[in-house]
């Protein structure tokens, strides 16, 4: 039983680490379209968790689904919101 779910946190941590480094390399430029990627795999990130959620049969682990669904909703969330922010800001203004 603590095979899988230590398995699982290496891949999480690993996984935070080439996020964060990716991420930090981006150019300031491309903020907006990295964004918009990123609440794209947010969304198949909240399909999966969904998933997992629906098959997980193990009292111990079923946390682990759950934080997935929460947490990758909580980032298509903050997406949207980000992108609805940013959208007025983009928009061409009319010369006085």
């Amino acid at each position: 039983m603590l095979g899988p779910l230590l398995i699982g946190t290496y891949i999480f941590v690993l996984s935070m680490f080439v996020g964060f480094d990716v991420i930090g390399k981006v150019a300031p430029t491309l903020h907006n379209a990295v964004s918009a990627g990123m609440s794209a795999v947010g969304g198949i990130a909240l399909l999966g968790g969904f998933y997992a959620l629906a098959r997980s049969t193990d009292g111990a682990l079923g946390f682990m689904p759950l934080a997935a669904v929460a947490l990758a909703a909580a980032s298509v969330v903050a997406g949207l919101v980000l992108a609805s922010r940013l959208l007025p800001a983009s928009k061409k203004r009319e010369p006085t």
